[in-house]
């Protein structure tokens, strides 16, 4: 059996230091890839935001639409808007943002069509965790916004 000799102050050191390193290259790692994938600001101005919120939600209350949406590979990204009454809502300018929720790369602004009172979008869409930013607007120019989470299976 061979003597596998003491350890020392050195190895020690050198082990230390380079379990030290592995950890700060890691979190030096992590906050590169946190920063350079922030999609950025929601809002110039939280203030003035927040002093708008309350009406524009009581605004869109009145509305009483709901917005349902399902996506089916193969056959795209389809959006509901029903009004109170359970009808198809009178809306225009439809405008949708679809991305994933923690990098703005995969961003886009699908083109939907209209399709017995449902709005339709030929989109393909990876297996995984997107979002979508909807902004509708009623005939009397009351704007109806929403953001949805969308799980696409794999």
């Amino acid at each position: 059996m061979q003597d596998m000799g003491q350890i020392t102050g050195r190895q020690v050191f050198v082990f230390t230091a380079g379990a030290f390193a592995v950890i700060i290259g890691v979190n030096v790692l992590m906050a590169y890839k946190a920063i350079s994938t922030f999609p950025g600001l929601e809002v110039e101005n939280s203030y003035v935001a927040s002093q708008e919120f309350e009406a524009a939600r009581d605004a869109q209350s009145a509305l009483g639409w709901t917005l349902q949406e399902e996506y089916q590979p193969g056959s795209g990204l389809t959006l509901t808007f029903t009004d109170a009454q359970g009808l198809p809502a009178d809306l225009r300018n439809l405008d949708v943002l679809l991305g994933r929720t923690t990098s703005a790369a995969s961003d886009l602004r699908p083109e939907f069509r209209r399709e017995a009172g449902r709005f339709v979008a030929p989109v393909m869409l990876d297996p995984g965790k997107w979002m979508l930013h909807v902004k509708a607007e009623a005939p009397d120019g009351t704007l109806f916004q929403q953001r949805l989470d969308l799980f696409v299976k794999g």
